[in-house]
């Protein structure tokens, strides 16, 4: 588990973090959420021991990064996957490390297979494609069998493939009781992965909630209908009744607001009416973050954006 309690850093007169607290559980994949300058990076520093807090605290199994007797046994972690001597081979490095940690050798045979980088295992890290990089900076964080994983943007640089790959081992690793901490910019795939989020902005936390209650908390009740009605038959006249406004979209589907998918069900049942379509409409990850963290965006551009609730 990771708690963060109070978390301040300052650099100079600018507050990077400030009185940040959460708690990262077990068993889930955490989605860790912020614009560019919000703090991201800097708390995850802070988690690993590599700044020193201005105030307050953050502890990983109940002790501070700095205090744990075997790091790599307890913490893996992916900050920076270009961050390795060039010169050395990916085996030489993994098992530097593994020395280090009184790890066995074997331990760099196993994550070699699991991030699939054996035939790469002979290859210098300076010749690696962003793709295979991430992939050996994962087989890194996971040599110790650490039951802590802290990430940042670890599906950087991966094809269609390789995210698939690193979801699905994310939530077994997850399955397996394990804190799973995970910053990326990739909303539509992290709506996918985690369970739980935590969001900040200009370093002050706006949220930490189940993904699930986050997404439906902040999306308005409306479903997408279909029926054998015409537009101005009974069920669009049941449906105004109650305050529901209705409007026709582009495939020949009203487009309700004002009343969720399980009412709009039970009113068509309590009234005889045929339904051929009722899908919910939830906002995406995307949408409500992007709305969320719009005040604490450090850097902006111009645009208008007429995305609209998607199925779920």
């Amino acid at each position: 588990m990771i708690q963060a309690t109070e978390l301040t850093k300052r650099y100079g007169a600018k507050t990077a973090v400030d009185a940040l607290s959460f708690t990262v559980r077990p068993g889930r994949v955490t989605g860790f959420l912020g614009p560019n300058g919000a703090g991201k990076s800097t708390t995850m520093r802070l988690v690993l021991g590599l700044d020193t807090p201005t105030a307050g605290s953050v502890t990983v199994a109940g002790r501070p990064y700095g205090r744990l007797a075997a790091p790599l046994r307890e913490v893996g972690a992916l900050l920076d996957a270009r961050a390795v001597h060039g010169g050395r081979t990916v085996r030489r490095h993994l098992l530097g490390l593994a020395r280090s940690n009184a790890l066995p050798a074997r331990r760099v045979d196993e994550v070699l297979g699991t991030v699939g980088l054996e035939a790469a295992a002979n290859r210098r890290a300076k010749g690696l494609s962003l793709g295979m990089a991430q992939r050996f900076g994962l087989a890194a964080a996971l040599l110790g069998d650490p039951g802590v994983l802290v990430l940042d943007e670890p599906v950087n640089g991966l094809d269609t493939e390789g995210i698939r790959w690193i979801r699905d081992l994310l939530k077994s690793l997850a399955a397996e009781g394990r804190t799973v901490f995970l910053s990326s910019h990739l909303m539509s795939e992290l709506e996918r992965t985690a369970d739980r989020i935590v969001v900040i902005g200009r370093g002050r936390l706006l949220a930490d909630t189940d993904m699930r209650d986050f997404i439906e908390a902040h999306s308005p009740d409306s479903a997408l209908l279909r029926t054998p009605h015409g537009e101005s038959g009974p069920m669009r006249a049941l449906l105004e009744s109650r305050g529901a406004s209705v409007r026709l979209d582009a495939h020949g589907r009203w487009r309700v607001t004002g009343l969720d998918a399980p009412a709009i069900g039970e009113l068509a049942r309590v009234h005889g009416l045929a339904v051929h379509e009722l899908t919910p409409l939830r906002r995406s990850l995307e949408e409500i973050y992007t709305a969320m963290t719009e005040e604490a965006v450090e850097y902006q551009g111009s645009g208008d954006s007429d995305a609209e609730e998607a199925p779920r």
